[in-house]
């Protein structure tokens, strides 16, 4: 399933991250998962929220600089080998994933991926 991203761009300065966090709070928006991807002179927070327009609208109006991305939403059984079933058949496909990042629930592990090639990647998770 495709869902929206917001990739927020932040200075590496101390407490950068907690300013979203806190405005995103401040809103009654819940931050469902996220990741962290760091240079020497910034940072990208990318975010999946409960509110993807209130949230962007709230950061925008807070000086935060935030795009929106399609990923790719997918969920795997939380159990030794479920990730890499996935990945194997991404890469006997020919897919490429620019980056992803997961979490679990209970017996289900929830993984947001970015790949090249979109409608390959959801072809191939739907086999």
């Amino acid at each position: 399933m495709i869902i929206k991203q917001l990739s927020i761009f932040l200075e590496n300065k101390g407490g950068r991250i907690n300013e979203v966090a806190k405005v995103l709070a401040s809103e009654g928006i819940n931050m469902q998962a996220f990741s962290m991807a760091e240079t020497a002179d910034f940072g990208i927070l990318r975010l999946i929220v409960s509110d993807v327009e209130r949230a962007v609208e709230v950061l925008r109006k807070a000086d935060f600089a935030v795009m929106l991305t399609d990923v790719i939403h997918a969920q795997c059984p939380n159990k030794p080998g479920g990730l890499a079933g996935i990945l194997d058949k991404m890469a006997l496909n020919d897919v490429f994933i620019e980056y992803m990042y997961a979490f679990s629930e209970g017996d289900t592990a929830n993984i947001v991926l970015r790949p090249t090639d979109m409608q390959k990647c959801i072809e191939v998770l739907e086999k």
